[in-house]
């Protein structure tokens, strides 16, 4: 899945036809109060993966991903999801989290993030700095050169980008 707002997409044969995954899971995640984030299915030291990243306004706690992750696997276990043995992990994205859609880049004004352009804007590829709009077409982070206009179409890849220093600061450790 690549940035600039599309959506997740990963499909299964059944029966002769590509099954969506994510409009099987899209709706046990939106029942419960979450938004699909990601997505993905891949390998990792020889085993197979499906990773669902969710979120919502406020962050997800873990009883809210224990009881999403039991939904998912019994929706996928209905639907006829049999990649052979695979690990299902559900999971928030974090405090550095990947942004991809508009509702996702809205949510993030305020927020310091990294992204990555297609094409140089500006002479560069790469901007940080606070995210200070977001709409359907593009974003604008204010830089340390002054604010720069992203056309979401553009964006190859965004982030949010913690500042550690304070989040330790903040620790109760």
């Amino acid at each position: 899945m690549s940035g600039g707002g599309l959506a997740p997409t990963f499909s299964f044969e059944r029966g002769g036809r590509d099954v969506d995954t994510a409009a099987l899971i899209r709706p046990v995640v939106e029942r419960a109060g979450l938004e699909l984030v990601d997505v993905v299915f891949g390998r990792e030291q020889g085993r197979k993966i499906l990773r669902v990243t969710v979120d919502r306004d406020g962050g997800v706690d873990l009883e809210t991903i224990s009881t999403v992750s039991e939904q998912v696997s019994r929706r996928l276990d209905l639907e006829g999801f049999d990649p052979g043995g695979y690990a299902l992990e559900v999971s928030s994205p974090g405090i550095e989290r990947p942004l991809r859609t508009p509702g996702q880049w809205a949510r993030a004004v305020g927020e310091r993030v990294q992204v990555r352009t297609r094409t140089p804007i500006d002479g560069s590829r790469h901007w940080q700095g606070e995210l200070v709009a977001a709409d359907d077409e593009a974003i604008v982070i204010a830089t340390s050169g002054g604010e720069q206009r992203v056309p979401l179409d553009e964006v190859r890849s965004g982030r949010t980008v913690a500042d550690w220093g304070a989040e330790l600061k903040g620790s109760t450790r």
